[in-house]
């Protein structure tokens, strides 16, 4: 079983971006047309996608509804979103689009009671965002602090369903220094749920690394690396055998 790769496509405005550690005044547009590089990334042999509404992250609603629904129209990849979905509302809306997943972070840590109700409602359709810089998670597209471990917010809702927990090390997103393997293989052990590696990979080491460190990693999230051609998609896929 290979490790799943989620090529990420982080929008913000309406195009897609890249930040540097989750910094705002820091994103880089890598293309002005989300749903084309969805499909270049589905072309590219690709079956997952990992979207990211940033602009909805921090205003707490959806913000770029728009150009997600064109990547979706544009791509049957199986796709995952975060970023604003704060409600069961908003939860059933996308997943009644054709989303995979949905991606809950800030509400798993502010309103876990929604985020149980929600993956017990959608067994296997729910994700857990945790998302932390120097051991602590952080919400509101990583302007707040919650002040819990990845493992504390974690364990809450490992009884109801949930598909997956996204770990992302803020500290290395974007920065191309090396996925935090130790971090997420130890978080993957301490869980019963499975984990998605997320922040920091640069190259074919770090998929190889994360594919060899244990069955309960899932997958990872690779965004500047592939944008920068650090790694190809054809790398990335041999890498992720395990």
């Amino acid at each position: 079983m290979s490790l799943t790769i989620y090529p990420a496509i982080d929008l913000k405005g309406g195009e897609c971006v890249r930040l540097l550690r989750g910094r705002m005044e820091e994103a880089t547009v890598y293309n002005e047309n989300p749903a084309a590089q969805a499909k270049a990334f589905a072309d590219a042999g690709f079956d997952h996608l990992h979207i990211v509404d940033l602009d909805g992250a921090f205003a707490g609603k959806a913000e770029n509804a728009a150009a997600v629904e064109a990547i979706l129209k544009a791509t049957g990849a199986k796709a995952q979103l975060g970023g604003g979905v704060r409600d069961m509302a908003a939860v059933e809306g996308w997943l009644g689009k054709g989303l995979a997943r949905v991606i809950l972070g800030t509400a798993a840590v502010k309103d876990p009671d929604f985020v149980r109700a929600a993956a017990l409602a959608f067994p296997g359709k729910i994700a857990i965002g945790v998302d932390a810089l120097a051991g602590k998670v952080r919400t509101d597209g990583w302007a707040g602090e919650a002040g819990a471990s990845a493992v504390d917010i974690a364990r809450r809702f490992e009884d109801v369903g949930v598909a997956a927990v996204i770990y992302t090390d803020i500290s290395r997103d974007g920065a191309l220094s090396g996925v935090n393997v130790e971090a997420t293989a130890a978080l993957a052990e301490a869980l019963s749920i499975p984990v998605i590696a997320s922040g920091g990979v640069a190259g074919k080491a770090d998929v190889e690394a994360l594919a060899k460190a244990g069955a309960r990693i899932e997958g990872v999230i690779i965004g500047r690396a592939l944008y920068d051609g650090r790694i190809t998609a054809a790398e990335a896929l041999e890498a992720a055998r395990r």
